[in-house]
């Protein structure tokens, strides 16, 4: 089950668990369609090894100082996988990784980013800006990131039979999917036998359809209406989807025996 647990030590957290899991991963990027900027703003990456993935989404505001954003969020997301190769497996600290690689990120721009590490079963966060995820748990969204203006770690455990998915996405997932279209997705692939990659592109699909909807009732919409604004339909953007399965680790069975 996915609850709050353990403590903060020095930036890190630790619980003591008698169940390990791990993420099965995938991914899908859609980048907006723009000829001066074919690549888009987003950008991400997967260690399976590590157990951790990562997205960032070039503050596109810098556009208009000549500035490509989406360099900036490329060569973030390239330095979080060089901090992270010195990161423990099984103990990585994403606000440290996401911490280094900043530190060594010198091209102009910014980003926001969301860096997620499964640590034993406890899955542990780093998020700035508007990139998020959301867990889904038998057709139902059992947790949302909030929008975050600071990097900070968030333990979270995850258990082997619950059939955890966490979806991860910038805003031009957000924006354009509600969270119970994005779990009907979830439950749907789940129902077909998809794998985490053809489930993140059946969602990154989805959300390109919303966004092209001058009609649909999206997310972004809806919070233009509140905030006095009159925008109606899907908001265009570049769409990034990472999808991971949480399955029960295997442990491989000792060779020695037991005396007695």
């Amino acid at each position: 089950m996915l609850s709050l647990a353990g403590e903060y030590v020095n930036n890190s957290c630790y619980i003591l668990v008698e169940e390990r899991v791990n993420i099965v991963l995938g991914s899908f990027y859609i980048p907006k369609d723009n000829k001066s900027n074919p690549k888009g703003d987003d950008a991400h990456f997967i260690c399976g090894q590590k157990q951790t993935i990562g997205i960032a989404d070039g503050v596109g505001g810098w556009t208009r100082q000549g500035v490509n954003a989406g360099e900036y969020a490329r060569e973030l997301m390239l330095n979080s996988v060089i901090a992270l190769d010195a990161e423990p497996n099984g103990a990585v600290i994403p606000s440290r990784v996401l911490s280094e690689a900043y530190s060594k990120t010198k091209l102009p721009g910014s980003s926001t980013a969301c860096l997620l590490s499964l640590n034993g079963n406890i899955l542990c966060a780093a998020i700035l800006g508007d990139s998020g995820f959301v867990v889904v748990r038998d057709g139902n969204v059992v947790y949302k990131s909030p929008v975050q203006q600071h990097s900070f770690n968030y333990p979270y455990q995850l258990g082997p039979a619950s059939r955890d998915v966490i979806v991860a996405g910038t805003d031009g997932l957000f924006d354009n999917m509600h969270l119970e279209e994005i779990s009907a997705q979830v439950s749907q692939g789940i129902s077909r036998g998809s794998d985490p990659q053809d489930l993140a592109w059946t969602i990154a699909e989805n959300a390109l359809y919303n966004s092209f909807d001058r009609f649909a009732v999206t997310p972004f919409a809806r919070a233009s209406r509140e905030n006095g604004g009159s925008h109606s339909g899907g908001k265009r953007d570049d769409i990034t989807v990472l999808v991971a399965f949480v399955q029960p680790a295997v442990v491989a069975e000792s060779p020695f025996k037991p005396r007695g």
